[in-house]
């Protein structure tokens, strides 16, 4: 555990050093949960219980098996900004399964518990350490993934606001012109972006540690990944909600879109309440009962059970590991035993000893390197 004790060390370095940033954003944040719950109590105050059970019983199976198809598709494109930020930081060597295992892990449990810089940072290290990666790239991973995040999350709400510039209406009390110009702004600064990559390989840092930003075509590629993911988790929503009042996709996108940047920005654990206070206050035109039905069934495919999952590999894995390090332990002790027993024979006997003794042991290594390939992080 010293590797993950020098990551939060690094984390709390950094921390301290932007101290008068961190407290503007943990300010921020605090009157986004604050502003929040206050409008959920407000929006679910004389909320019929019977209503809401209703419409949870009337949820189709059809609706619930196509959403966690969607749910698992967006997980798959997860996976996909860590695989990424490998490549980019020339890591190549590292497998998808690792990556994926990493990914998954620290964005699930790190967004559901809170404080996602410093669990996603440490659970991160301990699956990439086994390959050799440092603290310095845990950092670097973090960055582009956060990178890509923003970036198609950029296009796809800057699209989403041209498209339908009244879904926001409810939110940021602006006139439709006011919201196209916001999404314009935001196609405008991602065009902007662009040039800015054009001229020569870009670096961000100081001399002691600095990192290439992702050129243009890579950043094609961050766009498609974020991109997926957000149209794959809103399909998911999309088709939990009832059929009627009828509801276009664009318009969803953009509520929903919004709602997950606020969650985000909220810091709050898997955006509870947050999104909740959102989503309601965006749909005005749905009974409150059944968008909250359908809000409760999305969180429990997109939050609960994935971090249920989570939770269990990771613990697996480190059951695993520990397992293994006792049988390595038992092994080595087991050959020393035997080692010793073979110096106390005659010599003649001790060479027989001595030879069936090296090829036990090259039996087992051969064994030992059978289940890491089968089973192992390699």
């Amino acid at each position: 555990m010293d590797g993950a004790s020098n990551v939060l060390s690094a984390i709390a370095t950094a921390a301290r050093k932007r101290i008068g940033w961190s407290t503007l954003t943990g300010a921020a944040s605090l009157a986004i949960v604050a502003v929040s719950t206050v409008a959920l109590y407000k929006l679910l105050h004389g909320i019929d219980v019977q209503i809401f059970v209703a419409a949870l019983r009337a949820q189709s199976p059809r609706g619930l098996l196509l959403a966690g198809g969607f749910v698992i598709a967006s997980y798959f494109m997860l996976t996909c900004y860590d695989v990424f930020a490998l490549r980019a930081i020339g890591r190549n060597a590292i497998p998808y399964r690792a990556a994926a295992l990493a990914s998954f892990t620290s964005y699930t449990i790190g967004h559901n518990v809170g404080a996602t810089t410093f669990t996603a940072g440490v659970i991160r290290y301990r699956v990439y350490a086994f390959w050799g990666l440092r603290i310095r790239d845990i950092a670097a991973i973090a960055f582009i993934t956060s990178l890509t995040y923003w970036l198609g999350n950029a296009l796809v709400l800057g699209f989403a606001l041209l498209a339908a510039p009244d879904a926001v209406g409810s939110l940021d009390r602006l006139p439709m012109p006011g919201n196209r110009l916001i999404g314009l702004a935001l196609l405008i600064g991602l065009a902007g972006y662009f040039l800015w990559l054009l001229s020569s390989p870009r670096r961000l840092g100081t001399s002691n540690w600095q990192i290439i930003v992702p050129g243009p075509r890579s950043t094609l590629v961050q766009l498609a990944i974020a991109s997926l993911d957000l149209v794959f988790v809103t399909l998911a929503m999309y088709v939990l909600l009832p059929p009627q009042p009828a509801l276009d996709f664009p318009h969803l996108l953009t509520i929903f879109a919004t709602a997950l940047l606020i969650g985000v920005a909220s810091h709050a654990p898997g955006s509870l309440g947050v999104m909740e206070a959102v989503m309601l206050l965006g749909l005005p035109q749905f009974q409150k009962e059944e968008l909250l039905a359908c809000l409760l069934t999305f969180r429990l495919l997109y939050f609960v059970l994935p971090f249920a999952i989570a939770v269990l590999l990771l613990g697996l894995r480190e059951c695993r590991k520990v397992l293994g390090g006792v049988r390595s332990r038992r092994r080595l002790l087991s050959s020393l035993y035997v080692l010793r027993r073979t110096v106390r024979r005659p010599p003649a006997e001790r060479g027989r000893s001595l030879a069936r003794a090296h090829s036990e042991l090259g039996q087992r290594g051969h064994r030992r390197a059978r289940e890491e390939t089968l089973y192992g992080d390699r």
